[in-house]
């Protein structure tokens, strides 16, 4: 009888160690984001999307024992997606606002991002304090939209930052709000076959931490999360995926 009871306790102790660190024995962590967002997400032409959430939230399933599921959708979608409990994670350049903390459990930040001021080579707008009057193009559900709202401006929204950029590249806007990473790679992109079109001005909008999104209940998942995510902090993961898609990177701590 002790042999038989030792016997099953070792059995159980090896099941436990094979149990993912996700503990209620999920073995998938299902992603929602909109990949029209680099160096964050991107769609490529074969269907995947890569990025720099992509990878970091890779890099965190790996150390917690799941298989990252990538879902796509448009990005006013992605949070009442997790929060209606459709998805695990919102993924895609998430900025924590006081009111989305209100709906949706935030991870730590990861980085700090800024909202950018796109307009077009010889503009005169080179500030903010030019922005008064001016209509301004935004992606639906992001906090540059919220912010140019409550700030007053005439904004334009789009579903996708590929439609807000046309809108300005045409002329029915005057000033393209997005953050300020994307506006580097989106900018870049475009000026590569059309010279110095677009320019980013210096001053920005606003500065603001980056997080991945969950539904409340999943404070002890977040919490694995926080922990492996401290991890590639600490070792300079984090800062390293920034530098292999050519971004620069603010590390949190710097707020």
């Amino acid at each position: 009888m002790k042999k038989t009871f030792a016997f099953l306790l070792a059995l159980c102790m090896i099941f436990a160690l094979a149990v993912p660190a996700y503990a209620d024995g999920k073995t998938t962590l299902t992603m929602a984001t909109s990949p029209d967002f680099p160096p964050f997400e991107e769609l490529q032409a074969d269907g995947s999307v890569v990025g720099i959430e992509v990878d970091l939230l890779n890099l965190i399933c790996e150390k917690l024992g799941l298989e990252l599921v990538i879902e796509q959708m448009d990005f006013d979608s992605v949070l009442p997606g997790v929060q209606a409990g459709k998805y695990d994670v919102g993924v895609s350049g998430i900025s924590v606002t006081e009111k989305r903390q209100k709906n949706v459990l935030f991870t730590e930040p990861y980085c700090l991002a800024a909202q950018a001021i796109v307009v077009k080579t010889g503009s005169e707008i080179t500030g903010k304090a030019d922005l008064d009057k001016k209509k301004i193009a935004v992606q639906t559900g992001t906090t540059a939209e919220s912010f140019c709202m409550e700030n007053n401006y005439k904004v334009s929204s789009f579903q996708a930052n590929s439609d807000a950029e046309m809108a300005l590249i045409v002329g029915k806007v005057d000033a393209w709000v997005i953050d300020d990473l994307t506006a580097a790679e989106m900018v870049k992109a475009y000026n590569k076959d059309h010279p110095d079109a677009l320019t980013i001005l210096s001053e920005a909008m606003t500065t603001e931490p980056y997080a991945f999104a969950f539904a409340f209940g999943s404070e002890e998942l977040v919490e694995k999360i926080n922990a492996a995510q401290a991890e590639l902090l600490a070792d300079g993961t984090i800062a390293a995926l920034f530098e292999k898609f050519d971004a620069p990177y603010t590390a949190p701590s710097a707020a």
